[in-house]
């Protein structure tokens, strides 16, 4: 890791470094695109932003509403041999680990600019904390080439999942089995399986989607509960032990459903049966699930 860090004396400075970083870096031709943020339409939105020219690279912000998560887009970029800059939070640089983990990006490929997070909004019929920043291990980005260090950083939590977790799982849990049937019925016959979770997801990588297949096919094209709660619990075990809770599948979905509820859950219990740190805190780390200790419990078999 490149100790490049620049402090920020608050938070409102960082918008303006994160401009003299881009601006030298597409100066240099040191890379081709620079993914960030820059202000929506909206006041309380702020969208993805796609810089190619360094005099564009005044668009780019930073603010409470910066809440997408940009590695995705990478993606799109494997294989074309150029490289790209990239603007990431903290939860984000843990989805970019995972994605260089499992062969999806190259290290090489990327220059991270990291930003010590201080906390961000969303806006669910009213603006509040986004729900995220409460399953947050690290607001302080764990792979980066530059850090825009901000001493108004949001304190991690310490507690693992984080108060979200602590708060909503408790109370699924200590419903009775038909209570926490109806639950999660009412949620997968609310789902009009857009597939919007799968498609913002960092972890669901794969050039083909197993649900998008015709042959052989794993899920019928009428939207029925069964067929939407197969969908909710194949990905959700499909990202087990990789997850990182950046909350994009929750924040993109129409219909308001927990699904951050389900990944958090897995990944609490991953964490507690394996007796492993969270997902993709450093490069050096492999996930849970992508390795074999012959001590790992098997109770199952």
């Amino acid at each position: 890791m490149n100790e490049n860090i620049i402090q920020v004396p608050d938070k409102s400075g960082i918008s303006k470094i994160m401009r003299e970083i881009a601006g030298d870096l597409l100066r240099q031709q040191t890379i081709s695109l620079v993914i960030g943020w820059e202000k929506g339409i909206l006041p309380n939105k702020s969208a993805p932003a796609f810089i190619t020219q360094s005099q564009d690279a005044e668009k780019l912000i930073f603010d409470e509403y910066c809440y997408h998560n940009l590695t995705k887009y990478l993606l799109q970029r494997k294989g074309s041999g150029l490289k790209t800059a990239i603007f990431v939070k903290g939860c984000d640089s843990r989805s970019l680990v995972g994605l260089i983990q499992d062969n999806q990006i190259a290290r090489e490929d990327i220059c991270i600019i990291g930003i010590s997070c201080p906390g961000l909004m969303e806006e669910r019929n009213i603006v509040i904390p986004a729900k995220k920043c409460e399953i947050c291990y690290t607001s302080v980005p764990v792979e980066y080439d530059f850090l825009i260090d901000c001493p108004e950083t949001k304190t991690a939590n310490d507690e693992p999942g984080g108060s979200y977790a602590h708060r909503e799982l408790p109370r699924v849990e200590n419903m009775t089995l038909d209570q926490r049937n109806i639950y999660w019925q009412k949620m997968f016959e609310n789902c009009i399986r857009c597939y919007a979770c799968r498609n913002t997801c960092p972890v669901c990588s794969c050039k083909e989607c197993c649900f998008d297949q015709a042959n052989p096919t794993w899920l019928g094209k009428g939207n029925s509960t069964s067929d939407n709660g197969f969908y909710h619990l194949v990905r959700a075990m499909h990202v087990a032990g990789r997850c990182v809770g950046c909350g994009e599948c929750e924040r993109v979905c129409p219909m308001n459903l927990p699904v951050m509820l389900l990944n958090n859950k897995l990944s609490l219990s991953i964490e507690e049966l394996f007796d492993e740190p969270p997902a993709s805190l450093s490069l050096d780390v492999t996930a849970t699930l992508n390795h074999f200790k012959p001590d790992d419990p098997e109770e199952f078999m």
